[in-house]
């Protein structure tokens, strides 16, 4: 069986998200099964130390960046399970699906940015597909479920990667405050892309370096919007240390040998301090601006949370922390109309001296574009 045509046991065609110098390979199902990846001829699996996994339909299989990027490609298989047993379970046969797979290269890179879908997902995907077969990198930048009180509402994530990669480039997924909300907000890092179950993360594709950062909840702890149920200081704090063990490893990170771009991907832009009751972590979000224009010094911050669509620039109003570089807003799920699927993300041209970026509707209309050199 070939890519072309999506599986009956998936939900989905599988996404390649981006963590480190890692993909991991992302499959939803329908029915349960046990499922691997084959890379040329090595064989990674979704086990629990050395127990292939079928109790959950989603699927991660972690394979090398370089391997994949130099085979160009990789096989899904697995096995539909009839019945499992603590002795003599019964499995269907080995179904295989190929897929082809293109690693970013060169110094133009095509990237679509999705963020604030809140459950949407036609819109998003027709948005999403403004560059068609020339996109090179998708990026899912928070709040693409509306919460995570229903665990079905994971679904969004992985089906607009898969409609718009269709498992054949790369995606960097990142969480956003509204995921963090809901009985199974708990359970969401094992139905995405994490480091070692960090949702905090660098990345590499190609010459383009990345970080994903995670601001969490939008509000102190306190709020009785949360009923005491998180701990987002302290999870804040721990990425504090993170960044800083980043520069403190720069030669191999951003400062690594191939290193042309740089980026920070984030879902609320914690450059800008926000009216009560949003206005928190002054001083945490003020270091973590000066350690990025310091010492990372990305070419962009790529934002959603605003629901608009906007470059905010060094020195500009939203510029309350000393941003070194633009940070770009690309994300309007509404438009003014919440009764109607309707949709703005954001088509950037990342180049080597500049970038083009584009606000594109579900109708692959520009309704607003800016540049800028790096």
């Amino acid at each position: 069986m070939n890519s072309n045509v999506l599986c009956e046991s998936f939900k989905a065609h599988p996404a390649v998200y981006a963590v480190g110098r890692e993909y991991q390979i992302t499959v939803v199902t329908n029915v349960e099964t046990l499922m691997w990846v084959r890379v040329g001829d090595e064989e990674f699996y979704d086990d629990s130390n050395g127990i292939i996994r079928s109790g959950k339909p989603v699927h991660k299989m972690t394979v090398p960046a370089e391997l994949l990027d130099s085979q160009g490609g990789y096989t899904v298989c697995f096995r539909r399970v009839i019945e499992r047993k603590p002795y003599y379970s019964e499995t269907e046969d080995i179904t295989e699906i190929n897929y082809t797979f293109r690693p970013v290269t060169g110094e133009n890179i095509r990237i679509y940015h999705i963020s604030d879908a809140h459950n949407k997902v036609d819109s998003p995907v027709g948005a999403g597909e403004y560059f068609g077969n020339s996109l090179d990198l998708l990026i899912l930048n928070g709040d693409i479920p509306n919460h995570s009180g229903d665990i079905a509402n994971f679904d969004a994530i992985h089906e607009i990667a898969g409609r718009i990669t269709k498992g054949e480039i790369p995606a960097v997924f990142s969480r956003g405050n509204h995921d963090t909300r809901g009985i199974h907000a708990e359970d969401l890092a094992d139905y995405t892309p994490t480091d070692g179950g960090s949702s905090y993360f660098t990345f590499r594709l190609g010459g383009l370096w990345g970080m994903v950062l995670d601001c969490g909840e939008d509000k102190d702890d306190s709020s009785v919007e949360y009923g005491n149920t998180i701990c987002c200081h302290w999870f804040r704090q721990k990425q504090t240390r993170f960044i800083e063990g980043v520069i403190a490893n720069a030669e191999k990170e951003y400062l690594a040998p191939g290193v042309t771009k740089r980026m920070v991907v984030c879902h609320i832009p914690f450059t800008y301090i926000y009216r009560k009751p949003f206005d928190i972590e002054k001083e945490l979000y003020a270091h973590w601006t000066g350690l990025l224009r310091e010492h990372v010094k990305p070419d962009f911050i790529l934002c959603g949370h605003m629901h608009c669509t906007e470059v905010w620039y060094p020195g500009g109003e939203h510029d309350d922390h000393g941003q070194s570089c633009p940070v770009i807003i690309g994300s309007d799920p509404f438009l003014g109309r919440k009764d109607m699927d309707v949709f703005v993300g954001c088509a950037i041209e990342y180049g080597e001296r500049n970038v083009k970026v584009r606000f594109t509707d579900q109708d692959k209309a520009v309704v607003g574009e800016e540049e800028f050199g790096i």
